[in-house]
């Protein structure tokens, strides 16, 4: 017998069978932020993680509110949860819902009450519902990601409050955000009552993920042909992971039947926002990873070369050979995530509700041909042109030169052809040649050699 059937498609007060568990690293915060005392890791010089000196869209949306540049309208029954999305340039249509207990504030989390998840390229954005307060991961170029809070009660002044230690504690993990502040995403198997099942094991999510690994505690809506997940389903008592039916729900149009959807902003939990969030998590992640690991290296060789009291006996801006395989074993992974080179094949076209993935195709940018790396396959793999549009992005910008130089030429030498490595064998001449042209035409910054190797071919 099957197992994990849940979804009775209509409005009654019964209780939808569909519990799960979900974390997303920076939103499991409690109301009340603990600022300066406990350890938070990476304090300490180079990272200075405790900086105050921030530049990520919150504490840039801070300055302007206390500028009285912006203002926040309280709504009744939303609190401040659609004018934050104004302001920080997050769209409704990303919305995805999780109903698990896993936050701080999970006594109010429920089938018919999930946490609300909101993000954009820079941003993400926990509500949940009658909650004390929205919760924040924002990525500052230099920092990574930088946690916050904000009380969802009616204030005169709405004021950002920085909570790095409710948050770092449990988000610096070594395989869930590569050992440094992050984001997550997990699926696991979920008893009735919302814990995970005991015995059973969880999962964290990215692109390399299979399909019926993920979505464990999720509601998904939209479609996914033939393709089964674990969204949208429990585990029952003393049942086995191997009878869950990762089926028969697997593809739902809306939320119609799950819950009332009218406290939410979107009656949708969509499946492309699903597949490009998991994608982007662990990105931000090795990002973050490869500038830590850069200025460590470059930092740990000047202490040491300071403490010797003898010149460094090499041209300025070179790089000992210890302090660069510890930044380009990292860099080489962001490289290999970059271009999706262990992407989980989709075996079935795959199709959102929400209006997601025409907003997040449209925002561009876009190479004189119309061209753009936010545009969709959702077909054999997420992306048409698989390279992540991430590459723009403020954080990876701020990558140290060292290792900037080394994911640039590695890039080069696999979209020119030259680098055939089995690694890459998922992108065809034809993938690595538009990329290639996309890239020269949108990305400033790029070494010379790329210019000039798309310009031989015009």
């Amino acid at each position: 017998m099957r197992a994990g059937i849940l979804v009775k498609r209509k409005r009654t007060g019964a209780r939808a069978a569909l519990l799960a568990a979900f974390a997303l690293s920076g939103v499991l915060l409690l109301g009340q932020v603990v600022k300066n005392q406990g350890y938070v890791p990476f304090s300490d010089a180079p990272i200075n993680y405790r900086s105050e000196n921030l530049d990520d869209p919150i504490a840039r949306l801070q300055k302007q509110l206390d500028r009285g540049e912006v203002r926040l309208e309280y709504e009744a029954g939303r609190g401040y949860l659609r004018p934050v999305l104004r302001a920080l340039h997050v769209p409704v249509s990303s919305q995805t819902l999780v109903f698990s207990k896993t936050s701080f504030q999970f006594p109010k989390i429920s089938p018919e009450r999930p946490r609300a998840l909101y993000f954009n390229d820079d941003i993400y954005v926990g509500r949940v519902h009658d909650g004390a307060s929205l919760e924040f991961i924002s990525f500052d170029p230099m920092q990574g990601a930088i946690f916050y809070i904000l009380n969802d009660q009616r204030a005169s002044h709405p004021r950002f409050e920085r909570a790095a230690l409710d948050c770092v504690q449990c988000h610096v993990a070594a395989t869930s955000t590569r050992g440094v502040p992050g984001v997550m995403l997990r699926s696991v198997f979920t008893s009735p009552d919302g814990t995970q099942s005991p015995g059973t094991r969880s999962y964290i999510t990215g692109q390399e993920s299979a399909l019926p690994d993920r979505w464990g505690g999720w509601y998904v809506t939209g479609s996914l042909g033939k393709q089964a997940h674990m969204g949208n389903t429990i585990l029952p008592e003393k049942s086995r992971p191997e009878q869950l039916d990762r089926t028969t729900h697997a593809s739902l149009p809306d939320l119609a039947g799950l819950l009332d959807a009218t406290d939410y902003l979107s009656g949708f939990s969509d499946i492309v926002a699903h597949l490009v969030l998991a994608h982007q998590t662990q990105m931000h992640n090795l990002i973050t990873q490869t500038n830590y690991q850069t200025r460590l290296a470059l930092y740990a060789e000047e202490t040491r070369n300071a403490a010797s009291g003898s010149a460094p006996g090499a041209p300025p801006g070179t790089v000992s050979d210890a302090a660069r395989q510890r930044f380009e074993r990292p860099a080489e992974q962001l490289v290999r995530y970059l271009l999706f080179a262990n992407e989980a094949r989709l075996e079935d076209h795959v199709a959102g509700t929400s209006g997601f993935a025409e907003e997040f195709a449209a925002r561009g940018p876009r190479d004189r041909r119309g061209r753009s790396l936010r545009d969709f396959d959702l077909r054999r793999r997420i992306f048409k042109y698989p390279c992540s549009y991430l590459i723009y992005s403020e954080a990876f910008g701020a990558i140290p030169q060292p290792a900037k130089d080394y994911v640039y030429r590695r890039l080069f030498e696999v979209l020119s052809g030259r680098d055939q490595s089995p690694e890459f064998a998922s992108l065809s001449g034809e993938d690595r040649r538009a990329i290639l042209e996309i890239l020269v035409d949108t990305k400033p910054g790029l070494p010379n050699e790329w210019r000039e190797l798309v310009g031989q071919a015009q």
